[in-house]
């Protein structure tokens, strides 16, 4: 639903991506995070409506700030809902999700039923099992270990190279690996660059597919290509808004 990183950009709003699985009764719908600008695209591709969990990889509102404008439609749409939808993040999340909602003050998100992740602590969501691995970023953050039967999807979230990162992507056919970093920017414990998200994905083995993602809308795409082939010669893209991906197919 949105793959830019920091930011929304002209072509895709902030991070969120839609897991759809089916246990052979009716599709599981699954959100990894909700960033600024994501709701709209978001409802393009599937009713808001009929999410079954959201799961935030951090705090920051690149990743989380659309949570609060799903609150509004989930409210106040044509057809309001009618249960509580788990919503999973760091410590502190639904506090922090009052306060991003607040003006004047902080005001509790109604409709939401919260719950903290903790680090390799799993969480069954109907057919999914998601695990967190806990990475290095400013602020608590999460890789996202999601697997149906044996069909794994890994989301590192925002982080730069840590130990966690080989545990989260060892063996998924689908690695979506931030690189929100250009070779060229300064400092370490914020992103991985194209070379350093790479880096991690090969040193995990058994990676089908490397997707780069969190590219801020500055960053030209082409390079980071260029320079992720240069440490890992599996198949790479970069994610565009709209892509699809059928994880179990390698």
């Amino acid at each position: 639903m949105g793959c830019s990183g920091s930011v929304p950009g002209p072509e895709a709003a902030a991070s969120c991506y839609l897991v759809t699985a089916h246990d052979g009764e009716r599709p599981w719908r699954v959100l990894l995070d909700l960033g600024s600008g994501a709701l709209g695209p978001l409802q393009r591709h599937t009713d808001p409506l009929a999410l079954d969990a959201v799961l935030l990889s951090h705090l920051h509102p690149d990743h989380c700030l659309d949570l609060t404008g799903l609150s509004v439609l989930r409210r106040h749409g044509p057809v309001p809902a009618t249960a509580d939808l788990p919503v999973w993040g760091p410590p502190g999340v639904a506090e922090r999700m009052a306060r991003a909602h607040g003006v004047r003050r902080a005001e509790t998100l109604s409709g939401f039923r919260f719950g903290e992740l903790s680090d390799g602590a799993p969480l069954q969501i109907g057919p999914l099992v998601v695990t967190p691995f806990a990475v290095r970023h400013p602020v608590p953050a999460f890789g996202l270990r999601v697997a149906c039967g044996d069909d794994v999807l890994a989301y590192s979230g925002d982080t730069d190279t840590c130990a966690a990162l080989a545990p989260l992507l060892t063996g998924a056919g689908l690695a979506l690996v931030e690189a929100g970093f250009g070779e060229d920017d300064q400092g370490r414990g914020v992103h991985l660059t194209p070379r350093r998200a790479a880096d991690a994905t090969r040193a995990a083995g058994g990676v089908g597919r490397l997707v780069l993602t969190h590219l801020p809308p500055w960053a030209d795409p082409d390079r980071a290509l260029r320079e992720a082939g240069e440490r890992w010669s599996g198949p790479v893209a970069v994610a565009a808004a709209g892509q699809q991906w059928d994880v179990g197919a390698g």
